[in-house]
C-alpha cells in the first residue's frame, strides 16, 4: 500500500502515497507485519487521486468491455428476430436481402435499418445501463473482497460487535486498513457525481441523502478515530450491491428470465440479512455499548472524539441510513411480489426521462 514516489516532486506526494507514516504500535492487535500511518487533512490529496482513478476505470470497462458486448449481444438477438419475422411473413420483407445491419449502424443511424426507432431507442438504451451497472459488479466485487481481508485481520465480530470500542482510539491505521477506508470514501464521492451525471430516478433524492450522509459518516469515523465500526458497516453494507446490478445486466441484455430472477432472489436475502438484522447489532452497539465503554471526551490531545453529542449525531445517522433502507426494502418487496405472482423481476424505480413504455420497461 506505500507507494515509492522518489522521483515525484514533494508537492505532488500527497496525491501518490499514504501520507503521516509512524511507529507501528509496540503490540499490534492486527496487521503485526504492516506499515503504520496516523490520520491528516493530506489524506484528502489520496482521495481526489483514487476518485480520478474510478472515473477512467469506469470509463474503461464501460467504453471498452460492458458496451462492445452488449451492443453485440441485443444486436444479434434483433437480428434473429428479424429473421423469424421474415420467416413468418416473407412477401412483406422484399427489403431482406439487402438490409444486414451491424452494431455500428444501429447506434448512429447512418445505414437504412430493417428496426423500428423504439427497437433502435431500446437497444442503446439497454446497451447504456448494461456498461452503468457492469462497472458497479466490477468496483462491489472487488471492494468487497478486500473488505472482507480487512474485517478478518481486526479483531472484531458481528453477531458481538463490542469489540469495536475496546482499546479506543485504535490509531495508528495499517496501511491496508487506511488504503480501504479512503478508497470507500472515494467511491462514494465520485457516486455522488455520476448520480447527477445518469438518468434520474424516482428515488434520486432518497439515494443522493443516503450518498451524503455516507460521506459524512465515513469522514467523521475516519478523523475521530472510529473507523472499525465503519469498516464494519462497509463491509456488511457492499455484500448485497453485487447481486442488484448483477440482476439488472442478465435483464437488459435478455439473459434468461430464470437468471435474473435467481440472481435477485440472492440480493433480496442478502440485503434482508445485512441491511436489516446485521446492521441492526452494529446500531445496538453504537447506541448502548459504545457510551458504556468509551469515557464522553472531546480531546485531540488524546484522539478521543466520542463527546455525548458526537455520539447523539453519530447514532442519529444510522437509524437515518436505515430508514431510508427499509423505504427500499420496500421497493424491493415489491419487485419480489412481480416474481412470485410471474411477472418476473423489474426495477421497481423509473427513470425521470423516457416514454411511458421507457419507464414500464425499466
Amino acid at each position: 500500500m506505500v507507494f515509492a514516489v522518489p522521483l515525484v516532486p514533494p508537492l505532488l506526494r500527497p496525491f501518490l502515497a499514504l501520507q503521516y507514516p509512524t511507529t507501528a504500535p509496540s503490540n499490534p492487535d492486527s496487521f503485526p507485519h504492516s506499515t503504520y500511518y496516523n490520520v491528516g487533512k493530506l489524506d484528502i490529496c489520496l482521495v481526489i487521486t483514487l476518485i480520478a482513478v474510478m472515473a477512467v476505470l469506469r470509463d474503461s470497462f464501460r467504453l471498452g468491455i460492458f458496451e462492445p458486448f452488449a451492443r453485440w449481444k441485443l444486436t444479434r438477438d434483433l437480428e434473429r428476430r428479424r429473421k423469424q419475422r421474415e420467416a413468418r411473413t416473407p412477401a412483406t420483407n422484399g427489403h431482406a436481402n439487402g438490409s444486414a445491419t451491424n452494431g455500428h449502424s444501429l447506434s448512429n443511424g447512418t445505414a437504412k435499418s430493417p428496426y423500428s426507432p423504439r427497437e433502435l431507442k431500446q437497444l442503446n438504451r439497454s446497451v447504456l445501463r448494461f456498461a452503468e451497472q457492469g462497472w458497479s459488479v466490477v468496483y462491489y466485487s472487488s471492494v468487497w473482497s478486500y473488505g472482507l481481508y480487512v474485517h478478518r485481520c481486526l479483531p472484531t465480530r458481528i453477531l458481538d460487535p463490542v469489540d469495536l470500542w475496546l482499546n479506543y482510539p485504535h490509531i495508528p491505521l495499517a496501511a491496508p486498513f487506511k488504503f480501504y477506508y479512503l478508497t470507500q470514501m472515494a467511491f462514494y464521492l465520485h457516486q455522488i457525481l455520476i448520480l447527477n451525471a445518469e438518468a434520474r430516478r424516482s428515488d434520486h433524492v432518497l439515494m443522493m441523502s443516503h450518498h451524503i450522509i455516507t460521506v459524512i459518516l465515513m469522514w467523521a469515523s475516519y478523523y475521530t478515530n472510529l473507523t472499525r465500526v465503519g469498516a464494519l458497516i462497509m463491509v456488511l453494507m457492499d455484500w448485497c450491491d453485487i447481486f442488484l446490478p448483477l440482476a439488472k445486466m442478465f435483464r437488459y441484455i435478455q439473459i434468461t428470465q430464470l437468471a435474473t430472477d435467481a440472481t435477485f432472489g440472492v440480493f433480496l436475502v442478502s440485503w434482508f440479512i445485512t441491511r436489516h438484522i446485521l446492521f441492526l447489532f452494529v446500531i445496538k452497539s453504537t447506541v448502548i455499548d459504545a457510551p458504556k465503554i468509551i469515557p464522553p471526551e472531546w480531546s485531540s490531545e488524546t484522539g478521543r472524539y466520542l463527546s455525548r453529542p458526537a455520539h447523539t449525531a453519530f447514532s442519529a445517522m444510522l437509524l437515518a441510513l436505515q430508514v431510508m433502507q427499509c423505504v427500499w426494502f420496500w421497493l424491493i418487496c415489491r419487485v419480489a411480489w412481480r416474481v412470485l405472482s410471474g411477472k418476473g423481476a423489474a426495477d421497481a424505480r423509473s427513470d425521470d426521462e423516457g416514454s411511458d413504455v421507457d419507464e414500464k420497461e425499466d
